[in-house]
């Protein structure tokens, strides 16, 4: 099973032998933990934050930050109130260059290979929350993005939790090598009856149905498949009740980093948390064996991107 691997303190500078082995244990499946968040947020942003909710009404799910454009999507600030919609810009501006400083010398493997995806802010309550069921957060999934394929490239997010007092609670299963023999047959709507494994990814990899939906979209048959695997995970309700799950608590101020597309995971209770991803070249794998695209290519028997 996946381990949490707490680091208490970060050194003002990291060898590169040490960010290899924090690139290994990421790519293990592991969960890297810091119980003091290495992001510094003053005070005041804090509580700007912790009061949208209130403020607000019309707040999405996440508020995301898109660091390429320099601008916000999910919050209709903008033409509500300027002021605050600029400032949440500035904090979550500063909360993306931030962990990107941080992580290009904890992570320093990476550095050069990776592509900077969005950062968000997440002000709700995640348990009890009304969604359909493949937007639930609190059920077991690993991520694929619909309208971004990464063609391959790892999804690295790292979180922080800003909440005052409470943790912010997971679950997490058993990892991708593991659960993809259990998986893949479901993922296609009619496997073969051999049960073939290898048949059956072939199977799911050579069908384009998702494809349609975004026309303009290139997306691999590897982005195909990872889209279709995140759906049948949420809609196993024998895995999600009986599957092997490990319990993850999350403290307050702390900041945890993972590759939530080979890490399934679930968010069971939270509110405040912060978040930016980065999508990694396949090619700056330190175990390139372990992920998700090298393991598909596998049972497939050919690329997939």
């Amino acid at each position: 099973m996946h381990r949490v691997i707490t680091i208490p303190a970060h050194p003002a500078s990291s060898s590169h032998a040490n960010a290899l082995e924090f690139c290994h244990q990421l790519e293990a499946g592991n969960i890297l933990l810091f119980p003091q968040s290495p992001i510094a947020l003053t005070a005041e942003d804090l509580a700007f934050l912790r009061g949208l909710e209130h403020s607000h009404r019309s707040l999405h799910k996440n508020l995301a930050y898109k660091p390429l454009q320099d601008r916000i999507a999910g919050a209709k600030l903008a033409s509500d109130d300027p002021a605050a919609s600029q400032r949440l810009l500035h904090i979550l501006r500063g909360y993306s260059r931030s962990t990107l400083q941080f992580l290009t010398e904890f992570l320093s493997p990476y550095t050069t290979r990776w592509q900077v995806d969005y950062a968000s802010f997440r002000p709700l309550e995640e348990q009890g929350r009304s969604l359909p069921l493949h937007k639930r957060n609190d059920l077991l999934h690993t991520d694929a993005f619909p309208t971004r394929p990464t063609h391959g490239a790892r999804i690295l997010r790292f979180f922080t939790n800003i909440h005052p007092t409470q943790s912010r609670e997971w679950v997490v299963g058993e990892p991708f090598r593991t659960l993809i023999p259990q998986m893949v047959p479901a993922t296609t709507p009619a496997p073969r009856a051999d049960g073939s494994l290898q048949r059956a990814v072939r199977s799911t990899l050579g069908r384009t149905p998702l494809g349609r939906a975004w026309p303009a979209l290139r997306r691999s048959p590897y982005d195909q498949f990872m889209l279709r695997f995140h759906d049948v995970l949420k809609e196993n309700a024998d895995y999600q009740t009986n599957g092997q799950h490990t319990a993850v608590s999350l403290p307050p101020g702390s900041s945890w980093m993972v590759y939530t597309d080979s890490v399934p995971h679930a968010v069971l209770s939270g509110r405040f948390a912060l978040e930016q991803t980065l999508l990694v070249a396949p090619e700056a794998m330190v175990a390139p064996e372990e992920s998700p695209l090298a393991v598909l290519e596998s049972l497939a028997g050919h690329r997939l991107v």
